[in-house]
């Protein structure tokens, strides 16, 4: 009896011990999992801006001012003269039947300045007292422009500062008041119809971000394959990421080189095929090119575990191998706009040691590299990078791990933050106050056509790019083996935009110290995306080009404007120019270029692809 019962055991103490390295890594990563899910929470309150990253930036700010009393008292007593200014300037107009600046005495400020802002150029701001508080905001967003700038913070928070309170003042804008003149005019005049006409906006925006069909469908809805994208061709590769468009030839003899294409992946392809008069595809078609060009899937949750070197092998690979069958033993004009570009110059730097490139001789070499507003150095990233750093990653991530993929209405999410005056306010106020809704045009339908971002590729993107800025310093592996661009030996041709706020383009200039080959570096006026979309006939388009030989000292940026003519027009032309003069001159019969029937007619399947998040 002793020896049975020796030999009991309660059953729990029967379950083999767990070591305490097991117990330990268990701990962490349901510690992990949970700090994730609450991150991810936070991020859908605060829109995907990082707490963290806001409260280091005014933690530097504020205790950089503690440290600088004079500095500080300076910006007080700069405030107190401002209010001073501004209780003068609320008095004009006082005494007088119209409520305008008395006719004698000295003269207001307050008109003048009103005038340079276009959100109070309507003649009612001038009627007292709206000048006094158009003054009194003004002069409070150039005191915190001041303010931001105190001598020892880091310039990533100075940045971040000066974002945020121009956000705030943004957002308190005069302007933006119901009860401002603007409205109260329009309200008289046309008695309410204007209110009426915003709620009925209201409620079509509404509807639209849940899914749900407009009340007031647009006239026109810009349809790919019906009002864009509608130049001839056809899907002549598809895989689980990317197709391959070939378009039909439009003159009796093409040239024998081919161009190939790579938009970014955060946006559907179509914007270097918008309508047929500011279509850069239908232009080089027309101008006897044979053109490809890549359509990206638009992710799901599936695709979660998509790497950015697939976007590589899917994309930018897989399609050379496509165009080396079927125009066989020519190289290829390669061109890659916007994050297009970036990975086109991966690419690029990788095939320059071809041994590192799986199938590498069954590729399509390349004959020229074109990057139109592509970062390639990231060390000054302009407007987005002031929304980047380790912090706003992690919660990014954190957001992105709950269904495998960031929106494309996140990411058009944070462009509207950093131009919420344009792209949120003036646009609401218009539509919601005074019953006038935006007309849309290509551009703006396209700019609306949003895609997804993968989990992995957008965090190892940001990370890589971004964080470690790894593809300048040829740190960035491809096929586990680093490569660098000062590898490419084909000449190049980059454009940067005058406005370009997503990829500057003294960031994209920066492209100069990374190549040792010769390069031809336009400057075209307008922005990121208008400055590309720049057909010729377009009015007030100019253009600055200089090449500089593989061998030449570097020349700064500010050198570089100095130097480089001046130019009325498009820069198409000077590219098509370039292009003919990297070729081969031979021309070749069209019927050999025609795409034939392939898996489908343009716009192909991919472009269809939209997801209400």
């Amino acid at each position: 009896m002793f020896h049975h019962a020796m030999q009991y055991q309660h059953p729990h103490s029967a379950r083999p011990a767990i070591p305490p390295e097991a117990r330990a890594r268990d701990g962490a990563a349901a510690a992990r999992a949970f700090d994730q899910a609450l991150l991810a929470g936070i991020a859908r309150l605060s829109s995907g801006l990082s707490p963290v990253s806001l409260g280091l930036a005014m933690q530097d700010w504020a205790q950089h001012l503690m440290f600088q009393p004079a500095q500080a008292l300076r910006l007080a007593a700069q405030a107190q003269a401002g209010a001073m200014d501004w209780f003068g300037a609320s008095l004009d107009g006082l005494g007088t039947d119209d409520g305008h600046a008395p006719a004698t005495g000295a003269p207001s400020a307050a008109p003048a300045a009103p005038a340079a802002d276009p959100r109070f150029a309507a003649p009612a701001w001038q009627q007292w007292p709206w000048p006094g508080v158009v003054q009194a905001y003004l002069q409070a967003g150039r005191w915190w422009q001041d303010a931001t700038r105190i001598d020892g913070m880091t310039p990533h928070h100075s940045e971040m500062v000066r974002v945020f309170a121009q956000q705030w003042l943004d957002m308190l804008s005069p302007s933006n008041l119901p009860i401002n003149p603007e409205v109260t005019s329009t309200t008289v005049q046309q008695l309410g119809a204007n209110l009426m006409a915003g709620a009925r906006n209201a409620l079509d925006d509404w509807r639209e971000d849940h899914g749900l069909a407009a009340l007031q469908p647009q006239d026109h809805a810009w349809q790919p394959g019906t009002d864009v994208a509608i130049t001839p061709g056809t899907v002549v590769m598809r895989n689980r990421l990317a197709e391959l468009i070939q378009y039909q030839p439009r003159t009796a003899e093409v040239h024998a080189e081919p161009i190939l294409l790579v938009p970014s992946w955060i946006m559907k392809y179509y914007i270097l095929d918008l309508s047929p008069h500011n279509s850069l595809v239908r232009w080089l078609v027309e101008q006897g090119h044979t053109v490809f060009i890549l359509s990206w899937h638009n992710p799901t949750e599936a695709d979660a575990g998509t790497a950015l070197n697939d976007y590589l092998q899917l994309g930018v690979f897989d399609a050379l191998k496509t165009i080396a069958r079927l125009i066989p033993g020519r190289p290829v004009h390669a061109g890659g706009y916007c994050l297009g570009g970036t990975l086109l110059s991966m690419a690029a730097a990788a095939l320059a040691r071809a041994q590192r490139v799986r199938d590498a001789d069954r590729l399509a070499p390349l004959a020229s590299v074109s990057l139109l507003a592509a970062e390639t150095d990231f060390s000054e990233p302009g407007e987005m990078g002031v929304l980047i750093d380790e912090a706003q990653v992690r919660m990014i991530e954190a957001l992105m791990a709950q269904r495998g993929f960031l929106t494309g209405r996140q990411m058009a999410g944070s462009f509207q933050f950093l131009h919420s005056r344009e792209l949120f306010w003036s646009t609401r106020m218009r539509e919601y106050l005074l019953g006038e809704r935006v007309q849309p045009n290509d551009l703006m339908a396209w700019n609306a056509d949003v895609t997804r971002m993968p989990a992995r590729m957008h965090s190892e993107y940001l990370r890589q790019c971004y964080l470690a800025n790894a593809l300048a310093e040829g740190r960035y592996e491809v096929e586990d083996q680093p490569v660098s661009l000062s590898d490419m030996r084909w000449p190049m041709f980059c454009v940067g935009t005058e406005k370009d706020h997503v990829s500057p383009w003294k960031s994209v200039y920066k492209i100069h110290r990374l190549t040792e080959t010769a390069l031809t570096f336009v400057l075209t006026s307008g922005g990121h995306n208008a400055g590309i979309v720049s057909e010729p006939g377009h009015p007030g388009r100019h253009y600055r080009l200089l090449t500089t030989g593989a061998d030449a000292p570097w020349v700064a940026a500010e050198r570089w404007v100095q130097d480089a003519p001046l130019t009325a027009g498009s820069w198409w032309e000077a590219w098509h120019a370039w292009l003919l003069q990297q070729g081969s001159g031979v021309r070749v019969e069209a019927a050999s270029r025609q795409p034939g029937e392939g898996l489908g007619a343009a716009p192909g399947a991919y472009v269809h692809e939209r997801h209400f998040d």
